[in-house]
């Protein structure tokens, strides 16, 4: 065999020195051609995320005012005011009353009826006619921890707001807000307020938002007597001998249309006067030993302890049980079972109809 040449190696190694060169020049260009504006962008892959595992998005919860239940884009920060509104013959029609977010109604002297008109999430120009203060208000207003405004009282019932926790809000005292107005009624039908001017006095102590009054339903059709009453076109409530109130379903608006008697009872804005919900309490009517300047004597309603009940909503109606723990306590209700009452959100209106003379009837 022919011995291999003498200078064979050393040209091999030329051979694989320039075969590198010539790789490496080649992955040159090739970077090269990479930043080329007019190359196309490298594909990637987008990760795959399962669709079972994503998370859902945030539900959006709008607040609610606390009074009605009602949701709101924005509910400002103020405290509920509650106004004591006339309700004879010669005050009505009332202003403002369409406004308010929940109305109480008690019987007074003389079988005349007196209005306790609590207003928080809708701001009237104008409020009235505005009467004196009676012995069972600081009951009904003092879990509201609010503003109460009203034209004067005895003192003794005037002291028994002061003492309940409520601001209180007195003509008699000179409190601003209140005038006298011309052309509606004769004195003393002719009381009326302001009520920003009376937000506007607030202190730091009764400024707050008031706690719900009631268990409210998220919706209509989750409260308690739409589910599970009985279906009723109006209530005829007998508050006494001179006080007929009544109440007609009216599907087209879901709310109760109040008459007072047989006459459709309006606001002197016009509007219908109407509750989402209306609740009666049957309560006992007693003696406050007191007497008004005609010498009638002024009654009491005992707010306090428990008793029977009605609520009526969403076209239906059903019994339920009221109790109370203390002045300072919300009225709570029950079904005759003990389950809680929730009410639909939206106004509600309260009649307390004394147990012995009073009367509540379903149609």
């Amino acid at each position: 065999m022919p011995s291999a040449r003498p200078g064979a190696p050393r040209r091999l190694s030329r051979v694989a020195a320039l075969t590198s060169v010539a790789v490496l020049a080649l992955a040159a260009c090739g970077a090269e051609a990479s930043d080329d504006p007019t190359a196309p962008a490298p594909v990637t892959q987008a990760p795959q995320i399962d669709p079972a595992k994503a998370a859902p998005p945030t539900p959006v919860v709008l607040p609610r005012w606390p009074l009605t239940g009602v949701s709101a884009q924005d509910v400002p920060v103020r405290p509920a005011l509650a106004v004591k509104i006339e309700n004879s013959g010669d005050a009505r029609p009332q202003t403002g009353l369409e406004q308010a977010d929940v109305v109480w109604e008690e019987v007074v002297e003389g079988g005349i009826t007196r209005f306790v008109a609590v207003f928080h999430s809708q701001v009237p120009a104008e409020i009235g006619p505005i009467r004196s203060v009676r012995p069972m208000d600081p009951a009904i207003a003092s879990p509201l921890h609010g503003l109460i405004a009203f034209s004067g009282g005895q003192p003794k019932f005037v002291q028994a707001l002061s003492a309940s926790g409520l601001q209180i809000l007195s003509q008699d005292k000179g409190a601003p807000g209140f005038y006298r107005k011309k052309g509606v009624a004769p004195a003393p039908h002719n009381v009326y307020g302001t009520p920003e001017t009376f937000w506007g006095q607030a202190d730091g102590a009764h400024s707050a938002a008031p706690p719900a009054q009631f268990s409210l339903a998220r919706r209509a059709d989750q409260a308690t007597a739409t589910v599970s009453g009985t279906p009723a076109t109006g209530l005829d409530v007998r508050m006494s001998g001179y006080s007929h109130p009544q109440w007609a379903w009216d599907a087209g608006s879901s709310t109760w249309l109040r008459s007072e008697g047989s006459t459709p009872a309006t606001a002197r804005s016009g509007t219908r006067l109407a509750a989402t919900n209306v609740v009666t309490l049957t309560v006992r009517l007693v003696s406050s030993g007191t007497f008004d300047p005609a010498g009638n004597p002024v009654p009491e309603t005992v707010l306090d302890g428990s008793g029977a009940g009605l609520v009526a909503t969403g076209g239906k109606t059903l019994p339920v049980t009221w109790s109370k723990a203390g002045q300072d306590a919300p009225v709570v209700l029950t079904t005759t079972d003990g389950a809680p009452v929730q009410l639909a959100p939206g106004v509600t209106w309260v009649e307390l109809v004394p147990g012995t003379s009073g009367s509540v009837t379903t149609r």
